[in-house]
């Protein structure tokens, strides 16, 4: 049995229209907060039980006969620690065979500040005695896809990841790799670095944006603090804000590059590329 935390998210919900291409549905446990999300999935056979990353108690039954965990990582940055150490003893008071962990790509050496909760979960899943295997994600293009109409409306794309490489892949990439390592046997102390097939920089995003869409559209680096400021005004709260132009900084310094192509040898074809997500936003 296989059960995945987070699946009403945007990635688990991938996770598991993947899984149900090759396991039987009676076989996933989705754990959420809110069933009422994903009743589509219980409609299809899915076990769908309730359990919030707070609720430890709640966690356990809900890991209750599971084998396989898929811990995808919680969306509260800040609160991620305690959250996933919430998980982690549930999976040890329930008897998970292995926990696959969405983490952060290189974190080790990662000059991101999202680095600093994955390594903090990555040390207690060590301490923890459970086997273990660690999807460290890489960016998601869908990360930058979301600033592309105001882009488009002023003709200048903002950041401040200067002229780093940025290895991206989509959601749907990053599910189908986290699926294939829940499927697959002798998984326990891997580690995956998860990226796209090819790097890319913000000017060559404005670039590709400017061939597509047939209206000029230039990179502008700004300092963080102006980034920050930029993405306030457009209506991002503070913590949203920060994160992304810390991350565009940390991106400036090789944070979210990588080219060992482990994410398309895992999941058996090329990742896709920006030009491709382009013409879907688009």
């Amino acid at each position: 049995m296989i059960a995945i935390t987070g699946a009403s998210g945007q990635l688990g919900q991938l996770v598991v229209e993947d899984l149900l291409n090759t396991v039987a549905a009676n076989q996933l446990v989705a754990i959420v907060r809110n069933p009422a999300k994903i009743q589509s999935f219980a409609e299809r056979g899915v076990q769908v039980r309730a359990a919030s990353y707070e609720d430890k108690a709640a966690l356990v039954q809900a890991l209750a006969g599971v084998e396989k965990l898929l811990l995808i990582s919680s969306s509260e940055v800040g609160q991620r620690a305690v959250q996933h150490r919430n998980v982690i003893e549930a999976a040890k008071e329930a008897g998970v065979e292995l926990i696959a962990y969405t983490s952060l790509l290189h974190v080790d050496s990662s000059p991101l500040g999202l680095a600093d909760e994955h390594i903090a979960t990555e040390k207690m899943l060590k301490e923890s005695g459970i086997p273990f295997v660690l999807l460290r994600n890489g960016w998601y293009t869908e990360n930058y896809l979301a600033s592309v109409p105001p882009a488009l409306q002023h003709g200048v794309f903002i950041g401040s990841a200067g002229e780093g490489k940025i290895a991206s892949a989509t959601r749907a990439d990053y599910a189908a790799a986290a699926a294939k390592v829940m499927t697959l046997e002798n998984q326990a102390g891997k580690v995956y670095e998860l990226a796209g097939d090819h790097g890319w920089t913000l000017s060559e995003l404005a670039a590709e944006l400017t061939k597509q869409s047939g209206k000029t559209v230039v990179y502008q680096n700004l300092p963080e603090a102006d980034f920050k400021a930029a993405l306030l005004g457009a209506g991002l709260p503070e913590g949203l804000a920060e994160l992304l132009a810390n991350s565009d900084v940390g991106a400036s310094k090789g944070g979210l590059f990588d080219d060992s192509r482990q994410l398309s040898a895992l999941i058996g074809r090329p990742t896709t590329t920006l030009a491709e997500s382009l013409r879907a936003v688009l």
